[in-house]
This record gives C-alpha cells, sequence and structure tokens, in this order.
C-alpha cells in the first residue's frame, strides 16, 4: 500500500473528527491495556434499530447473519450500516455482532441485552450450548448445497471489511475488539464442535486483518519518521516547528496504536492458535496453518521467523492429509520469495528430511505440493539438497499419477536442463547436434538409462513435456545425433544410448500427435481447445517433413537392429500423410516402402514384422493419394510370400520325415510373415484356409510337425475364420460364403480339439486360447443386436469338448512351479482368463467352473483375483448355480481328500482344515444382505446335506456315512441362513437321520453333532458375521458410554409388525441384533462441562488390537489413520494412550488430548524430544522495531531446540509417555 493512499484514506469511522495522526479526538482512551477476558461495557437498555430493522431490549432478528449468508449484498455497505449502527449505540450494536457468530455457528439460541449486561462469556456460552439444534451435527460451515455454497468465503470477507473499515478509530476503543476477541476465545475452547470451528474460522481471520492493520501502521510510521527527519534537517529558518511537534504526535500515536494491534494479536495468537492448531478436527488445524502462512508471507518481518515457523514444521507431520498440504502450501508462497531465503535456512536444514518424505505421501495432493515446494527450494540454492534427495524425487517421473509425475519432471528439468549455454549475440542459429540442446537431448538420454525402467520412456516424456517441449520437439537434433558423424573430440552415442534415443523420440513424436498421456495415466479423453488442436496440426506437419526425408536412411543405417528398426517403424503411424504429396515427397516415400520390404525380407522376429504390417496399414488409407503407390507395393510383396509359402509347403509336405532343418526353416519364416500380415489386412483374396488346414491335418497324422510351424499355422487359421467372419457380419459376403465359413470354422474348432492333446505345451496353449477365442465369438450371443442372419454360425461346445477344455486348464493352467518366470506367469493367467470368459457368458455350464473355484486358496496369489471376479460374475447371473458350483468345488476336494486319506482320516489333517478355511472364504464372499443370497444358501445347504448322507456306512446302520465329516465344512456357510431358513434346513437334515443318530455322541458323529448346533443356536445368527464379530469388540468401548436404547412403546409395535416366524425369535436373538457398531453416535446430551481430567479406558485397543484387514471405516477415530506414507502398515496399539472412542460425529468434543503421536518433530526427532508438542513457550507478539524504536540486543533463541519451548511446570510431562 502506498504511502499516499495510506495518509489519505477514508472509511467508515471516519466521521469521528480527526487531527494528523488519523486517531479520534472525540473518544478518549483512557488508560492503556485491555480489559479483563469477560468484563463488559454497560450500555442502556437501548430500543433502537439495527440496519433498518426494530429492536427491543437487545433482541434482534438476525439480520446481519441473513445478510452474509445470502451474500448478494456489497460487504461494505453491511459493515457501514453496522458501524453507523455502532456509533449510535455501541452495546445494540455489539449485541447484533455477538449473535452473528452465535448464529454462524449453526446455534438457535439468542443472547439478549439482560444476558450481555449481567453475564460472563463463559456464561453466555453455557447457555447458549444449551440451546443448541441437537437433531444434526451440521452447522453452515459444513453444510453441503447451493444456499450455503459461498457461506464460508462471505463470513471471511465481512470480518477483513469490519476490521479493515473499523482499523482508525473504532478498533482502539478498548471496547469492540476486547468484547469480540473474548467471545471468540471462549468459543474457541467449546466442546461443541460448530462453535469451535466457526470461531477459530473468525479469530484467524481476524487476525489476519489485524495483520494488514500492523502493516499499515508499520508503513505509516516510516513515512512519519522519513517526514520527521526531512523536517528537522532543514536550515532553522525554514524549519516549521508546528509541523514537528504535529509529526511527533503522530509518530508517537501510531506508536501507540501498534502496541494496541500488538496486545490484540497477542490474545488471539495465545487464546485461539496454540490452542486450536492441534486440535481434534483437521478442519480447524488447517484453518490454522494457513492463516499463520498468510502472516508470515504479508508481514514477514514480524512474523517470518522460528518461533513461528516451528508450528508449521510441527504439523507437517500431521494424520491428515488436508492439513499436511496446507503447511506445503504456506511455505511455497515463504520458498517463492527469494529475498525471504535468508530467513528460511534454519527451518530448511531442520525439517529438509521431512519435505523429501512428504514426496512419497499417501495423499497424492500432498506429494504433488512437497515436490513443488522443494523445486522452489532448489530454485533458491543447490547446495541444500543432497545428490540423495535429489533421486528420491527424480525417480517419481515415472509414477502413475500424472500430476505427481508432472512435478516430477519440472524439478528434474530445474536440477539437469536449467543451466543452458549462452548463444553469442548476432551469431548463426547452430542446428542439429551443433544445437545448445544437443547436450540436453544427451542428458535426457543418459538419465533414462541411468533409471533402468527402459520401458518407461513414454512416462518419462510424459512428465517434462510440460515444462520442455522445445527441448523434446527439437526432433531435428535428434535425427542429426543419429545420423551425422560426430563432431571433432565429441564422443559418439554407444549403441545402447542410441536404443535409448531412438525410443524416447518415438515416444515425443507420439505425444505430440496424439496430445495425451500414456496408458496408465490418463483420466480419459479430454477435449482440446482451438490452441492445442493447432499446435498439434503444426507438431505433425514438421515432424513429417523431417522424418519423411530421414526414416528411410535412419531404417537404412539400422536395418539389422530389431529393437531400433520396430521403434523406427511406428513413426509413420504418426504422419500427416497428406505432406507427402502437398509437399512433393514421392521419391522419399518410395525409399520408404522400399526399406520396409527389405526388412520384411530380412527379419523372421514376430515383433518386426508385426511393426512392419501396422506400418502398411497406416500408409494404405483410401483417403490419400498415396494409397494406390503403397497398395501396389503391399500386394506385390503379398503375392510373392503366399506364392513362396505354397511352394515350400507343397516341397515340405511331400518330403514328409525326410524334410531337413532348412526346409521347416523356410516354411516357418515365410508362414511367420503372412501371419504377421493377415493380423491387420484382410487377405482373404488367398485362399490360406486350405494350405494350413491341410499342414495342421499332418502335424495330427505324423505327430513330427516342429512346434513353432503348428503355432504359427493355428493362428494364421484362425485370422482366417475371423476375416471371413467379419466379411459375413457386415453383410457383404453371400450365403454360399457362410455356409463355407460354418464348415471351415467347426472343422478348424475340432482341429483345435485334436491339439489339446498334443504333448507340447506350447502347441496346447495356442490351441487352448484360439478354441476359447472362437467358443466365445460363436456363441448364442453373435446374434443379438440385430445379426440374426449369423444364426447359423452359431456353435456351441459338446460335453466332451468342456472336459476337454478344464482338463487342459486345470493341468497346464494350475500349476505352480517358483521357478517359472514371470512371463510363464501371466501366460497362465491368460489361459485361466480365457477359460473365465466362457463360464461368465454362459458359453459352459457354470458346474464346469468347479475345478477353477476349488483352487482358490492354492492358488491365491496368482490367480485369486480372477477366480473372485468368475465368482463374482457367475453370482450376479445366477445366485443359485453359483451356489451348487461352490459347494460341488468342495465336495470334489473332500472326495480327492477321501482318496488321498481315506475314509478314517483325522479331521486335524491340513487338508481337511483348508478345505473348511476355503468353505469360510466362500462364505465370506455372499456379503452381509442375507435377503438376496436367501435362496442360494439355502440350495447350497441342501445340496451339502445330501452329498453327506449320500453313501451309506460300510459298517451297517449303526456307523456314520461315509462323507459325515462333510458336515463340519458345511457348517462354515450356517451363519449365513437366516433364523426361519435355520430351522427349515435343520428339519431337512432330520430327514435324513436316524433316531439312533440323534442320540450319537462319538467323535465320528461329531460333525453331525455341530452342524446341528450351528443350526440351532441363536447366537450364531445372520446379523452376526466374523466382520460383524470385530466390528462389536472394536466398538466395545464407545458402548460403554451408550446405553441401549430403551424399548419403547413404539419400537414394541414396530415388532408386532413381523412376521410370525420372526416374532418368536429368541431374546438372545434380538439382543445380538443391537450391536454396538449399529448404536448412532451420541449428539450433545447435556449442557455441563467435562472434567477433562476423568479417567481413560484404556483396557481396549492395549489388549485387542484388531487385524488390518478386519478393521472397519466407522470403527477407528480420524487421528488413528495411517501415518502420512504410501505403503500402509498396521498400527501398534499398545503405544496409544489416546481414548478411541472419543471422536464421533456427535457435537461435543475433548480437546485435552493430542491428536497424532508425531505431530511435533524436534530437531534430533527423538520420541523424548516430541513432548515440545504440547506445551508451548507462548511468545508475545513482538512488531519489528521501525527507525524510532530501539533495536533488540538480545538473540532470539532456537526455538526447534525442545528446551526453549518447554514450560518449567510441564517439562517432565510427555506427549507419549506410555500407557499405565
Amino acid at each position: 500500500m502506498s504511502t499516499r493512499d495510506t495518509d489519505t484514506r477514508f472509511s467508515s469511522d471516519t466521521d469521528f473528527s480527526e487531527d494528523i495522526d488519523g486517531r479520534s479526538t472525540t473518544s478518549a482512551k483512557g488508560k492503556r491495556g485491555k480489559k479483563a477476558a469477560g468484563e463488559k461495557g454497560k450500555g442502556g437498555k437501548g430500543a433502537g434499530r439495527i440496519n433498518g430493522h426494530h429492536q427491543e431490549n437487545g433482541m434482534e432478528n438476525m439480520m446481519l447473519f441473513e445478510v452474509v449468508k445470502l451474500g448478494r449484498s456489497a460487504m461494505q455497505s453491511v459493515v457501514d450500516d453496522w458501524i453507523e449502527s455502532y456509533k449510535h449505540d455501541r452495546d445494540v450494536a455489539l449485541l447484533d455482532l455477538i449473535n452473528f457468530f452465535i448464529q454462524c455457528s449453526g446455534c438457535k439460541g439468542v443472547v439478549s441485552g439482560e444476558m450481555f449486561r449481567n453475564m460472563q462469556n463463559s456464561e453466555i456460552i453455557r447457555r447458549m450450548t444449551e440451546e443448541f439444534d441437537e437433531d444434526s451435527g451440521d452447522y453452515p460451515l459444513t453444510i453441503a448445497g447451493p444456499q450455503w455454497k459461498k457461506f464460508k468465503s462471505s463470513f471471511c470477507e465481512f470480518i477483513s471489511v469490519l476490521v479493515r473499515q473499523c482499523q482508525y478509530s473504532i478498533i482502539y476503543d478498548e471496547y469492540m475488539m476486547d468484547t469480540v476477541i473474548s467471545l471468540l476465545t471462549g468459543l474457541s475452547d467449546s466442546q461443541v464442535r460448530a462453535f469451535r470451528h466457526t470461531s477459530t474460522l473468525a479469530a484467524m481471520k481476524l487476525m489476519t486483518a489485524l495483520v494488514n492493520v500492523a502493516l499499515n501502521l508499520s508503513i505509516n510510521m516510516d513515512n512519519t519518521q522519513r517526514q520527521y527527519e526531512a523536517e528537522r534537517n532543514k536550515i532553522l529558518a525554514k524549519r516549521a516547528n508546528d509541523r514537528l511537534e504535529l509529526l511527533l504526535q503522530k509518530r508517537k500515536e501510531l506508536q501507540e496504536n501498534q502496541d494496541e494491534i500488538e496486545n490484540m494479536m497477542n490474545a488471539i495468537f495465545k487464546g485461539v492458535f496454540v490452542h486450536r492448531y492441534r486440535d481434534a478436527i483437521a478442519e480447524i488445524r488447517a484453518i490454522c496453518i494457513e492463516e499463520i502462512g498468510v502472516w508470515m508471507k504479508l508481514y514477514s518481518d514480524a512474523f517470518l521467523n522460528d518461533s513461528y515457523l516451528k508450528y508449521v514444521g510441527w504439523t507437517m507431520h500431521d494424520k491428515q492429509g488436508e492439513v499436511r498440504l496446507k503447511c506445503l502450501t504456506a511455505l511455497q508462497g515463504l520458498y517463492y520469495n527469494r529475498e525471504l531465503n535468508a530467513r528460511l535456512e534454519l527451518f530448511t536444514s531442520r525439517f529438509k528430511d521431512r519435505i523429501v518424505s512428504m514426496t512419497l505421501d499417501k495423499e497424492y495432493d500432498v506429494a504433488v505440493q512437497a515436490i513443488k515446494l522443494l523445486t522452489l527450494v532448489l530454485n533458491s540454492t543447490d547446495e541444500v539438497l543432497t545428490p540423495e534427495d535429489c533421486e528420491s524425487v527424480y525417480h517419481l517421473v515415472y509414477s502413475a499419477h500424472r500430476p505427481v509425475a508432472i512435478a516430477a519432471g519440472e524439478f528434474l528439468f530445474k536440477k539437469l536442463f536449467s543451466h543452458r549455454e549462452p548463444e553469442e549475440e548476432g551469431a548463426p542459429k547452430r542446428r542439429g547436434r551443433q544445437s545448445p540442446t544437443a547436450n540436453l537431448i544427451k542428458t535426457t538420454v543418459f538419465f533414462f538409462l541411468e533409471s533402468e525402467l527402459h520401458e518407461h520412456a513414454a512416462y518419462l516424456v510424459d512428465s517434462l513435456w510440460d515444462c520442455g517441449p522445445e527441448l523434446l520437439k527439437d526432433w531435428e537434433c535428434m535425427i542429426s545425433l543419429l545420423l551425422d558423424d560426430p563432431l571433432p573430440g565429441e564422443e559418439a552415442l554407444t549403441d545402447r544410448q542410441e536404443t535409448a534415443l531412438i525410443e524416447i523420440m518415438l515416444c515425443t513424436v507420439r505425444q505430440a500427435a496424439e496430445c495425451h498421456p500414456p496408458v496408465g495415466r490418463g483420466t480419459g479423453k479430454r477435449v482440446m481447445t482451438a490452441k492445442e488442436r493447432k499446435t498439434q496440426m503444426d507438431d505433425k506437419t514438421r515432424m513429417t517433413e523431417l522424418f519423411a526425408v530421414a526414416l528411410p536412411p535412419l531404417l537404412a543405417k539400422y536395418a539389422m537392429d530389431s529393437e531400433k528398426v520396430t521403434n523406427l517403424l511406428q513413426l509413420p503411424q504418426y504422419f500427416d500423410l497428406e505432406i507427402y504429396t502437398t509437399g512433393r515427397l514421392e521419391k522419399h516415400l518410395e525409399s520408404l516402402l522400399r526399406q520396409i520390404r527389405e526388412i520384411v525380407e530380412k527379419h523372421t522376429d514376430t515383433e518386426v514384422l508385426e511393426v512392419c504390417s501396422k506400418t502398411y496399414h497406416s500408409l494404405c488409407n483410401e483417403e490419400f493419394t498415396i494409397f494406390n503407390r503403397v497398395d501396389i507395393a503391399r500386394s506385390q510383396l503379398l503375392d510373392e510370400l503366399v506364392d513362396k509359402f505354397n511352394r515350400l509347403l507343397e516341397d515340405f509336405l511331400q518330403e514328409g520325415e525326410e524334410a531337413d532343418e532348412d526346409d521347416a526353416y523356410q516354411v516357418l519364416s515365410t508362414l511367420k510373415r503372412i501371419t504377421a500380415f493377415h493380423n491387420a489386412h484382410d487377405l482373404s483374396g488367398w485362399d490360406l484356409f486350405t494350405s494350413n488346414f491341410k499342414l495342421l491335418n499332418t502335424g495330427i497324422e505324423n505327430g513330427d510337425m516342429p512346434e513353432q510351424i503348428v503355432i504359427h499355422s493355428l493362428q494364421c487359421t484362425h485370422y482366417v475364420i475371423l476375416w471371413n467372419l467379419a466379411k459375413s457380419s457386415e453383410g457383404s459376403s453371400r450365403k454360399d460364403d457362410t455356409v463355407t465359413l460354418r464348415k471351415q470354422m467347426r472343422a478348424f474348432c475340432m482341429m483345435c480339439q485334436r491339439y489339446l492333446t498334443n504333448v507340447n505345451t506350447a502347441v496346447k496353449e495356442q490351441a487352448f486360447t484360439i478354441l476359447c477365442d472362437l467358443l466365445l465369438i460363436f456363441s448364442h450371443q453373435m446374434v443379438s443386436g440385430g445379426r440374426e442372419h449369423l444364426e447359423p454360425l452359431v456353435y456351441s461346445s459338446e460335453d466332451s469338448l468342456q472336459s476337454e477344455l478344464t482338463g487342459t486348464n486345470a493341468n497346464d493352467g494350475q500349476q505352480d512351479d517358483e521357478a517359472v518366470k514371470i512371463e510363464a506367469l501371466h501366460k497362465r493367467r491368460n489361459l485361466l482368463a480365457a477359460y473365465c470368459k466362457l463360464i461368465i457368458y454362459c458359453v459352459v455350464d457354470m458346474k464346469t467352473g468347479a475345478d477353477i473355484f476349488k483352487q482358490y486358496m492354492r492358488y491365491y496369489n496368482d490367480y485369486g483375483d480372477i477366480i473372485k471376479e468368475t465368482m463374482s460374475k457367475t453370482r450376479q447371473i445366477d445366485k443359485i448355480q453359483c451356489a451348487k458350483t461352490l459347494i460341488l468345488s468342495l465336495q470334489q476336494l473332500f472326495n480327492e481328500m477321501l482318496s488321498d486319506l481315506g475314509h478314517g482320516f483325522d479331521r486335524s489333517a491340513s487338508s481337511f482344515c483348508g478345505i473348511k478355511e476355503l468353505a469360510r472364504r466362500f462364505s465370506l464372499t455372499f456379503g452381509l444382505d442375507q435377503v438376496k443370497t436367501r435362496d442360494a444358501i439355502a440350495m447350497l445347504h441342501k445340496d451339502g446335506i445330501e452329498f453327506a448322507f449320500k453313501d451309506p456306512s460300510t459298517q451297517g446302520e449303526g456307523g456314520p456315512p461315509l462323507n459325515l465329516a462333510f458336515l463340519d465344512i458345511l457348517s462354515e456357510f450356517s451363519s449365513k441362513l437366516m433364523k426361519q431358513d435355520k430351522r427349515t434346513v435343520h428339519m431337512y437334515l432330520e430327514r435324513f437321520m436316524t433316531f439312533q443318530m440323534a442320540l450319537q455322541r462319538e467323535d465320528c458323529w461329531l460333525p453331525l453333532i455341530s452342524y446341528r448346533n450351528s443350526l440351532q443356536a441363536g447366537g450364531d445368527d445372520d446379523t452376526m458375521s466374523v466382520m460383524s464379530g470385530y466390528s462389536s469388540r472394536g466398538s466395545s468401548i464407545r458402548s460403554k458410554k451408550i446405553k441401549p436404547p430403551a424399548v419403547t412403546a413404539g419400537t414394541s409395535a414396530a415388532k408386532r409388525k413381523l412376521p410370525e416366524e420372526e416374532s418368536s425369535s429368541s431374546e438372545v436373538w434380538q439382543q445380538s441384533m443391537q450391536t454396538p457398531v449399529m448404536l448412532p453416535s451420541p449428539h450433545l446430551t447435556s449442557t455441563a462441562m467435562r472434567d477433562p481430567k476423568r479417567g481413560r479406558d484404556d483396557s481396549f485397543m492395549g489388549v485387542y488390537p484388531l487385524p488390518q484387514d478386519q478393521q472397519q471405516p466407522h470403527q477407528l477415530p480420524q487421528h488413528h489413520q495411517q501415518t502420512p506414507q504410501h505403503i500402509q502398515t498396521p498400527m501398534d496399539y499398545k503405544y496409544v494412550c489416546l481414548p478411541v472412542a472419543r471422536r464421533g460425529t456427535g457435537l461435543m468434543e475433548e480437546d485435552e488430548e493430542p491428536i497424532v503421536e508425531d505431530v511435533m518433530m524436534s530437531s534430533e526427532g527423538r520420541m523424548d524430544d516430541l513432548n515440545e508438542g504440547m506445551d508451548f513457550d507462548t511468545m508475545d507478539i513482538d512488531l519489528p522495531p521501525s527507525k524510532n524504536r530501539r533495536e533488540r540486543s538480545e538473540l532470539k533463541p532456537d526455538y526447534f531446540d525442545p528446551a526453549s519451548i518447554m514450560d518449567e511446570s510441564v517439562s517432565s510431562i510427555g506427549l507419549l509417555s506410555p500407557c499405565v
């Protein structure tokens, strides 16, 4: 703010007569200092008008709150109206302001004039607490909806404008500000969350407004001092003594004003901030940290020191990401100003490690801001961050989360690429490998290779795209580095570096052409702006002009290198093909086609051949004039390949067993090329089905066909079928073609089925995959969507084929060899997924899934996700059939166990326990909604009972059935039965039991006894699952404080509405329905202040630590969530002394305990030093001296040192002392 603006500014309270110092001369200040908290000025009973509305006995209609809530009026006019009423009757106006804060908290109570005059703040707050609405925990700052959307901003603006408009006189009257600060301090210490949240926000915004006033005062004092010195330095004849006296008086008044502002800020800081920045509510902590960052940025001379920075440093360890995020954004505002870096040196040295660790925060928003903060630190000085610190950020450029990667890319770019060679003025611009970006491109290649994540070049390019597009789009320099000879004294790129450069170059071309991030990073396609579309077209034009000329020589140079050629051949896919014609580049197109043809003839690698096929497909676009030229070249190549294949195949089949390896290699290499091209091109004009089928048939008959020839022949025949089906689907084929396709498809399926018995594993896997795809494609679903003409092509698998598929999948897809590589595991997962799709789409009977489901536990790590998803999909299709399949899988395992161990097995055997554990897992997959799964569970029990009694005992009528032990497994599903269904199942069980069976008590009858008990016991009812059992245990501490709701007439009436079956439920059943986890959180039930020293219940979590996978979201309070790390680890509760049941959704809150174990961090980071987080050296706010004030002689203490912030009275109290 300029001096002129400050000196000549008028506001709503300037109609008090003022002298040169801007202070009121009509309202005496009285003695200096503040009134005691709670002391009120006594005014008349004041019936008057506020905001144009009649008042009576201090009760008014909260018009101020309504105006702010609507947010439609100009805030300055609202404040001006209030100031006018304050001048008329300050007690009535202040009462209006008090009720404004009360109602902004959501309280329905009203402070009357009598209460205002005769009651202390604590008494008023207690009365308002009693009148608080207990029906809901919402209040204006948390209510959702359009009406309240702008309430917070309007509320904050009102406070800011209020202080700004009163800054010249009213705030110094020792009445208005004293009352407001006292009220807000009291409300901020309330147990009601709404009071605490609203008042803390108001107090912090009030503090920010006072900081602005203090800053203005400092500017005025400096201006006055300069004017005074300038006047005093004049010669005696020109010196105006009366002006000197006025300036001295003004300086004195400004000094008094500054002292007064210091007192106000000290009251707010000590009374609100130092308590609320560690509040139990994350939103309140975030408000405090956000505002202290504003103070340090606005008035750095007063607030930017270790005394205040320590609060931000400590709070960076907060458990809630929202609070950690505010810490980082506050620090960014400080580090952005390089003039402030010197004052941040100590803070940086103490908390740098914490900031670096936050780059791996589990909250991505926090991680992004931490990286951005480190980038600002890097801009200020290179010496602060060690190489290890930088490396921890470097690898984040490969993060799957794009904002994290973009931030890390900016950090990397600043660190590695910001130091460029300056170009000489007037010198011609250097191009190619002589350009300034040549070394930067090399640096990018070196970094990519050193990161050892070679397959993620696209991620690296995407991370650097926003900050270094000029570098990444310098394709001319990249081409020069690959084609031109190195300069004298320059070291040439190695083969590995050239490969990396080509890969990076391809990724930059793809990013420029497609304008979206790589797979795994994008959040869906977005609509590009006109500027982005123009940039995209310009980039495609430039890259086409460059690479159309450079690509043929690049292919010629690296023709024998498969990896380089594979990447280079992908470039034409992103060309603007019209440039070949408009740019007169046809000769370069001919050269490109010639190079591609040579590569096809030289290479047999499948990946290279497929890329060549895709390149031909990209160039053969009928929209462009080059189509005819490319189509002729493609047809010539395919003609030669097919003719060569037919000739070689005929000779190869005639030679039979006499065929040598060279003949087989020639057939295989030609077949590979044809198969690769058939993937992207329709080769139905060449009759490839006949030749391939003949080859496959010969392989079946002789059994000596080379493995790779069979695999590629199967694949090629598969492509023939699919291309013919594509033409039939389009309706462009004749009826004869459909009949031919039907014959070919069925013959090929039979051929694949025969190859399922092949001794070669790779051949079986190929046949299995193709057969699954064909069965799915030609299933009954192909006629949907208006394709009824394809009904003759529908093919249904026979039972023999289903059994063969199941056997192949079980034998080959379910092996678990630790020595098998990751690729082999992925291949087996693909096989399993292919078969599971047949189950999901009802191509094969669902019961065949029993062979898959029974392997769920055994191969959980490798295939558990696929099997679980299959179970979920089958349950959605048919719940009853899915349940029958699950019980069938358990029966199969049980029979396998009997065949291994015999009927006299020990039920403690590992195999039997494994089946029981699998049954328990199956039971959990049914969920908690028993109504939806009622029929399925009942059918499961029915099948299980029938299986258990199916085979009678070999000992006669007195012995147990052979499968009776299966009832022990079946009992795992009893908890999923509804109460009435348990009785039904029990009655069904008794149909299979004899009278003697019910009397047996030998060990061999224990499964029957335990199963009957599970059906009869009320404790194992349908609501008490395993999860809810842990939930009730986890809620026991809450249930001790909450009495179960009494049974009222209303609840009795509700019970009478239940069916008769349910109305006769036992008392135990009714009690079990009222699990503690179902109870609502308590709302405000008492106005009495809680005793902060009452005993804590430490027995719960210390004795019963919950497993990590069974902790429910509603069991643990917010302050017991994970530490800010990406990798979650279970918390050891035996060291936690916090009352876990204290947090809830109610309005009442206790505020005595710390929020997190590691909120505060000392310089050494030891647990013993964490005591500094509890009691503080609450320093006075001392604004910096102006030129006319004395300089401080003593040094500031090190406020990061624990000893400097510990109060002697509490120095022996530890924040995390062990629970006793």
